[in-house]
This record gives C-alpha cells, sequence and structure tokens, in this order.
C-alpha cells in the first residue's frame, strides 16, 4: 500500500510541476527500487510466447507519453504496436505473436484508426474517456450520477492493440457491443457470484474474450483464491499474488507444465466449442478415468524443524478440478523414518473431467500437538503423468527444489 501511494504522489507533484523525471529517479532509488530497464532477451529467455504488459496507470497525459516513448524504447520491434495484417478482426494465436509484447491498457478508438495514424506525431493528441456506473432511467434520485473523466494519450492508447482493458458491464452487453480484442478484469466476488448463476453465459463469454480474473481487495494480506473454479470455465487469466506461497501457487506451477511452462495452454474442446453445454458443477456425460496410483516409498524427504530424519511421515494425494473429482486420500504414517520411509499403499480415484484435472503429491510430518508439518509437494496436471514406475520430485512451499528429496511411485489410469 505504501508504494501504491507513493506513485500516485509522484503523479500529483508531476502534473504541478513540482519535479522532474530526474529527481523521481533519485527518490525511486531511495526505494530500493530498479529503475533499469528490462532486457528483452530475459523476458523470452523461457518461452517465445507474447508477453502482456498490463498498465496499472494513473498517470497524467504528459507522463504517459514520456511511458510510450519508453516502451518504444525499450522492447523495440518486439512491442506489438500495429494489427497484425492476417488478424485484422480476430485475435492471433501465440503462435502467431511469439517474442511480442503487448500492452495492456485503456484504448481510444478502433485499431483501423491506429493503423491509419501509423508513423504520424500523436504528442499532445488527449482524448477523454468516461468511466463510471449509468444509472437506469425513471426514478430520480437525490445524488446525481458520478463520472470521472480518464485523459488517454493518444501516443499510449496507440501502443494497445488485442489487449484493450474495457470495463465488464454485463453478459448481455458483451454480446451486443464488445469488440475482439476488448479484454474484461473481473474481481473473483463477482466471478464466483456469476459462475454460480450464469455458468453457460460465462464459459460463452470466455470463449469469445480474453477474461481476467483478480483478488479481491480485502485481501489485504495477499492471500490468494483457488483458481481451479476459474480455469473450470475458461478463464484465461487467472491473477494471483506470486509472493505468497501456498496451495493457489502450486496448482498454478503446476497447471502450466502441461506445455513446458511456456505460459499458454489449449483449453479442452468442451470450453472451446460454441456447442457445447458444460457446466463444471454438473457433469452430465463425460468420459471418466480410473486413476490407479501405488506409493511406493519416499527418498531422502525434507528434515523437519528438529533437524532429525526420524520424523513420522506421511503423503496426501489430492485431486483438484470440477467439484465432483474434488478428493484427497491418505498413507498412513511410517515412524521415525523420513530417509527412506516405505507405504506399499495403492489408491484409486475416478475422474470425471480429466483434461481440467491436477493431481498433488503433499508430504507431511506428524504432530499431534502442533499439527502436521509440510515437508515438500509436487502438482501436475494428471493427463500429463506418464503410466509405469515414476519418480516424483519434491519442492518446497517456496516453490524451490528439494533435490534428491522424492517419492516414488507406480501410475496406472484406463478411460
Amino acid at each position: 500500500m505504501e508504494m501504491r501511494w507513493f506513485l500516485s504522489k509522484i503523479q500529483d507533484d508531476f502534473r504541478g510541476g513540482k519535479i522532474n523525471l530526474e529527481k523521481t529517479q533519485r527518490l525511486l532509488e531511495k526505494l530500493d527500487i530498479r529503475c533499469s530497464y528490462i532486457h528483452v532477451k530475459q523476458i523470452f529467455k523461457t518461452s517465445d510466447y507474447p508477453v502482456v504488459l498490463s498498465l496499472e496507470n494513473h498517470c497524467s497525459p504528459a507522463q504517459q507519453e514520456i511511458m510510450a516513448d519508453n516502451l518504444q524504447t525499450t522492447f523495440g520491434e518486439s512491442l506489438l504496436s500495429d494489427m497484425l495484417a492476417d488478424f485484422p478482426d480476430t485475435l492471433p494465436s501465440p503462435e502467431a505473436l511469439k517474442f511480442k509484447v503487448l500492452v495492456k491498457n485503456k484504448k481510444i478508438g478502433t485499431l483501423k484508426e491506429t493503423h491509419d495514424r501509423k508513423g504520424s506525431d500523436k504528442r499532445g493528441d488527449n482524448q477523454d474517456k468516461e468511466t463510471g456506473v449509468k444509472k437506469l432511467p425513471g426514478v430520480m434520485l437525490f445524488k446525481k450520477k458520478k463520472t470521472r473523466k480518464l485523459k488517454i494519450a493518444l501516443a499510449l492508447s496507440d501502443l494497445v492493440i488485442y489487449t484493450k482493458a474495457e470495463k465488464f458491464k454485463s453478459f448481455q452487453h458483451s454480446r451486443l457491443y464488445q469488440q475482439f480484442n476488448e479484454n474484461n478484469s473481473i474481481g473473483e466476488t463477482q466471478a464466483r457470484k456469476l459462475s454460480k448463476l450464469r455458468v453457460h453465459e460465462f464459459i460463452f463469454h470466455t470463449r469469445k474474450f480474453i477474461t481476467r480474473i483478480y483478488p479481491k481487495a480485502t485481501r489485504a494480506d495477499s492471500s490468494n483464491f483457488n483458481p481451479q473454479e476459474f480455469w473450470n470455465i475458461g478463464c484465461q487469466m487467472v491473477a494471483l499474488n506470486f509472493q505468497t506461497p501456498g496451495l493457489p501457487m502450486d496448482l498454478q506451477n503446476g497447471k502450466f507444465l502441461d506445455n513446458g511452462g511456456s505460459g499458454y495452454i489449449l483449453k479442452p474442446h468442451f470450453l472451446r466449442e460454441s456447442e457445447s453445454y458444460f457446466n463444471p458443477s454438473d457433469i452430465k456425460e463425460s468420459m471418466p478415468i480410473t486413476l490407479t496410483i501405488r506409493l511406493i516409498s519416499g527418498i531422502q524427504l525434507p528434515l523437519t524443524h528438529s533437524s532429525s530424519n526420524k520424523g513420522d511421515t506421511l503423503v496426501i494425494i489430492e485431486v483438484f478440478g470440477v467439484p465432483n473429482d474434488q478428493m484427497k486420500q491418505q498413507t498412513r504414517v511410517i515412524k521415525k523414518n523420513a530417509f527412506s520411509p516405505r507405504w506399499n499403499e495403492t489408491f484409486t480415484f475416478i475422474i470425471h473431467v480429466p483434461e481440467l484435472a491436477l493431481i498433488r503429491f503433499v508430504v507431511e510430518s506428524q504432530s499431534l500437538i502442533a499439527g502436521n508439518e509440510f515437508l515438500g509437494q509436487y502438482t501436475l496436471p494428471l493427463l500429463c503423468m506418464n503410466k509405469g514406475y515414476r519418480r516424483v520430485p519434491l519442492f518446497s512451499r517456496m516453490g524451490e527444489s528439494l533435490e534428491p528429496a522424492s517419492l516414488f511411485v507406480y501410475v496406472w489410469y484406463v478411460r
């Protein structure tokens, strides 16, 4: 919150002409914030697929023009500043946008207007965009409708191509008026309510438009929601507080193992087809998988806080997916052996929608007084699991490898 207030304060000072960029640089450095430019090659070190740069923009038009200049200088040809010739009225695939940086922000006008202005001088050209909730006609209210005019610099607006931020109003409004390049952000509370009351409309919406779900404002401790419930209805961007470890981040990291950590996963066919009537809470037709996991043993499991390899160890196997598939089973406790415990136990799961299912292995040390202590975990998509004898690596709560700690399992499934 302090960081957000300070940037807002700098914005106000800029408007009054009190400080310049050089002074701002020094102020930011006092807060120990790195102000160096990002090297483009580092952005695409892990994946060739496009990066969406979402701007939390509260700057004046003059500063937005500086932002636009900095973006163009930093990213150069990697910055997507015009629509692709083959995609004038449809969203390109990630394959078509390889090595591209996309800016997500408010935008004025259409993509054609942006294309026609290509190469012209846009400095000093700003437009107002009204934001606010419109009141329904009929009943006179004591308070007048409040509107806020956000000034947008044309130079920054024209850098927004396929990721235009547009306030979500209703599914009906989106069907009638929303353009293919407009993206919505919906708070988790509203999204959860809509997913229960209008699930088919929600899934239809995510077939046509990129939809981002973000944590509610009351999460002052940077806690996270379970992202699985929004993946189940096809939401493309499920925003989490990455600084907070735990189950939601384990699911996030495991989910994107499905495509080698590239950041993009093709949604299951029933979340893409227009004639599909999929409802994660009411599965009527499915081809379930019977998953069998024989948990054989553990190898050099992490030490507890007591630094003893004589801990009482157990393993929990959890399934995350549609509501009917979510379940967990637990091994017996192996007393005083965390170095090489042997369970030799077999677990069976019936999973109705395997395309959305994640399997999570959690290793704990039993404590009857203070509660079980987390030792390590590993999460991966069900359909990424290979059959046969497998080694399951373990990661810490912070997502760091605990090599050589692992589990030895035998996996089999039939459909």
